[in-house]
């Protein structure tokens, strides 16, 4: 019924517009024309957001409990090749991610033929699979030097240009795609306002919320524009720590409305932009919730995240083998607590010994249990699902952009750093 509107409108206003003369009648129309393709407009958008949900909820159809909860895990792999192990987990197992590390890489070729076998494999699922990397520019890159470095965020921040971050975006999501990856663990978010913090530093554009959410909202932007899918992080903040999460759990104390002042501007700016994705960090924030840092928090993830800024995206943590998480937690326990607490992906990056199967089948017996509710499983699938085809993944080829062709670029916008 609500498609005939638009038509009823319109009669309605040449009604009026004979009533009230020429030229009011005619300058209402022109209102009635404009609200009628603003309503097309949004009546295109309902009916694609409509096919794409019907379309998830197709896939999700055949899928077990187990291949809803495989889609939950965002996993690493050892070696630079892909195991035998590796293999198995892909396309028999079908995760719903893959991110691969500085160990993981070796050279230009290596990594090519690495990130190859990995859709390979996923090729006879009928999901395609997140291939993720941590590429920031600066000290963080995973990308073989064949391709020039990008200036870390710091330096790009110095130049307070949204249209040169923009470009660092792209260039970012060129670097990653070439060698097949559809996904960066990229912009950082946080503001660097600690200049004790080990662990963030030049990694973020800057000190002030205003700058770090205009820079860091265009280089997201630029990500995405290439196809690639930007992971803003890390939420709520990870700016004002002395800590490393690496190796211990951080501590910030800070109520909700001091956050929402400072460390949550830029996250509450990227997802009314229309952020994807979003990275919780393993801190605790002793205000919001006393007992559990921000990646095991119900309060944080769902009570902030979701229900105060409205965050309807993908939630990822950070790896879960990180020491704030396995100094204190089981994987097992740590990744219950995790979904319970309203992350749709946990990653893994580390796995020791069969530690993705160990906690595949903890997060099964847990819904079984009625621990964790099948809906929430189900509703995490569907925004991973959405995702997915949102982006139009596949398992197809790599960039066909040349690695000199791509380093001019990428010279072009270094030379704008100054």
């Amino acid at each position: 019924m609500t498609r005939y509107i638009p038509c009823l409108l319109v009669t309605l206003t040449l009604v009026l517009a004979g009533c009230t003369g020429d030229e009011e009648g005619e300058h209402i129309a022109k209102d009635a024309a404009a609200s009628d393709r603003q309503k097309k407009q949004i009546n295109q958008e309902t009916i694609a957001n409509f096919t794409m949900d019907a379309e998830v909820r197709g896939a999700m159809e055949d899928m077990t409990l187990e291949d809803m909860i495989a889609q939950m895990m965002y996993v690493g792999l050892n070696g630079t090749s892909l195991s035998k192990k590796g293999e198995e987990m892909i396309s028999s197992q079908h995760v719903g991610g893959v991110i691969l590390l500085g160990r993981n890489v070796t050279g230009d070729a290596q990594l090519d033929s690495f990130v190859s076998s990995i859709k390979q494999a996923n090729q006879g699922y009928g999901v395609p699979l997140f291939v993720g990397v941590d590429e920031e520019g600066g000290r963080v890159s995973r990308i073989p030097s064949a391709l020039r470095n990008i200036p870390s965020s710091k330096q790009i921040g110095d130049q307070d240009n949204p249209e040169l971050s923009f470009q660092v975006g792209e260039l970012l999501a060129k670097k990653v795609k070439r060698y097949g990856f559809n996904m960066d663990f990229a912009p950082v978010l946080d503001i660097n306002n600690n200049p004790n913090n080990p662990v963030i530093g030049d990694r973020s554009f800057g000190a002030k919320p205003s700058k770090v959410s205009e820079l860091g909202i265009a280089t997201m932007k630029g990500i995405a524009s290439e196809g690639v899918v930007p992971v803003v992080k890390h939420f709520p903040g990870h700016g004002d720590t002395s800590v490393d999460s690496h190796f211990n759990l951080p501590k910030i104390n800070k109520t909700l409305e001091e956050l929402k002042d400072f460390e949550l501007v830029p996250f509450k700016e990227a997802i009314a932009e229309g952020a994807d994705m979003v990275m919780v960090a393993h801190i605790l924030f002793p205000e919001l919730d006393e007992t559990y840092p921000a990646t095991l928090s119900k309060p944080i993830i769902t009570g902030v995240l979701r229900e105060e800024m409205q965050f309807d995206g993908v939630v990822v943590t950070d790896d879960m083998t990180m020491g704030a998480i396995s100094n204190e937690y089981g994987m097992e326990q740590a990744a219950v607590l995790s979904i319970k607490a309203g992350s749709d992906m946990v990653m893994i990056a580390n796995p020791q010994g069969d530690q993705y199967a160990s906690v595949q089948q903890t997060i099964k017996q847990a819904v079984e249990d009625g621990e964790i509710s099948k809906e929430s499983i189900e509703k995490s699938v569907q925004r991973i699902l959405k995702l997915k085809q949102k982006y139009k993944l596949d398992e197809g080829t790599n960039s066909s952009l040349s690695q000199e062709e791509l380093n001019d670029q990428i010279e072009e916008v270094v030379g704008k750093v100054k």
